[in-house]
């Protein structure tokens, strides 16, 4: 019987390696272990949420909101309150197809009370061409601004499913100690506060919203949105609101993201890191062309 070389060896090891990192890359995260948005009730949509413009691309009942973009306008929504903190979800499902130029996002902003030097924390959606995924864009902006000194601190993904195909759940918790982005109630991000000057403190409204950013949606701008696909629909539904609003008393604390009631468990670590590593395709603070002076955090 043949002995197998050290070399052929090696060989055989590396490539039931690469097999079994091309299938774990292609599955579903690891268990989390616990589902924040299960302990968080549904509320209707006009009980917390109002328009905000586009009034004729807007379609709402009680349960859930339709909002699309054609040539004419785009539409957004915007909560009734705002808050300080707590968890944030809605089930969202995208519009199939050429989407590219066209963002589909639900995010927590103070660009009303601040312009020009506002607070974000951002779930956005990258429209895309036919023959590729859609980009899920995280990002949270501290005093940011639209003038061309706006410090983005964005991490982007790959999704482990067609976001077209149904309605899934995204959410955001927001505590005094960290920003956590979810997708189906697993971990996808930790934007944990370092400092004062790297974290928002100021009270945030909850958006929705639909709009043209063909400058720098797809590809940086290489793909523009096509009206001739119009309309470009997002449909939202199970809202998720708990928390702190801005005129609650000093007492109130946001629902915790785990059953530690802090932070996230060792599952849920191990669930984010896999997302991370599988599906993470951009991160600011691994990105040479930044400025990293200004953004000291990472």
């Amino acid at each position: 019987m043949p002995l197998i070389s050290p070399f052929m060896d090696l060989f055989i090891h590396m490539l039931l390696f690469m097999v079994t990192a091309s299938a774990n890359a292609q599955g579903n995260p690891p268990s989390p272990g616990y589902n924040p948005g299960s302990t968080v009730e549904t509320i209707a949509f006009d009980q917390a949420y109002q328009n905000l413009w586009g009034p004729q691309n807007q379609r709402f009942d009680q349960h859930s909101v339709t909002i699309w973009l054609d040539k004419s306008s785009g539409s957004g929504f915007k909560s009734r309150k705002s808050y300080k903190s707590g968890f944030f979800g809605a089930s969202v499902k995208l519009h199939p197809g050429y989407t590219a130029g066209v963002i589909t996002s639900f995010y927590l902003s103070n660009n009303e009370d601040h312009p020009g030097n506002h607070d974000e924390v951002d779930i956005e959606f990258l429209g895309t061409t036919p023959d590729k995924p859609y980009t899920l864009q995280t990002n949270v902006y501290i005093r940011g601004s639209g003038d061309g000194n706006i410090i983005g601190r964005e991490q982007k993904f790959h999704l482990w499913f067609d976001p077209t195909e149904d309605f899934h759940d995204y959410a955001m918790l927001w505590t005094p100690n960290d920003i956590i982005f979810f997708v189906d109630d697993v971990p996808i991000r930790r934007y944990p506060r370092k400092s004062d000057a790297t974290f928002p403190l100021r009270p945030m409204y909850v958006y929705g919203s639909i709009w043209d950013a063909s400058s720098w949606a797809t590809e940086n701008g290489r793909y523009k949105a096509d009206y001739g696909y119009q309309p470009f629909v997002g449909r939202y539904s199970n809202f998720k609101i708990k928390g702190c609003d801005a005129d609650s008393g000093q007492l109130c604390s946001p629902p915790s993201g785990s059953p530690t009631n802090g932070g996230l468990s060792r599952q849920q670590e191990a669930a984010m890191e896999w997302v991370q590593r599988s599906y993470k395709v951009y991160d600011y603070c691994t990105d040479s062309k930044r400025d990293h002076a200004q953004t000291p955090e990472c």
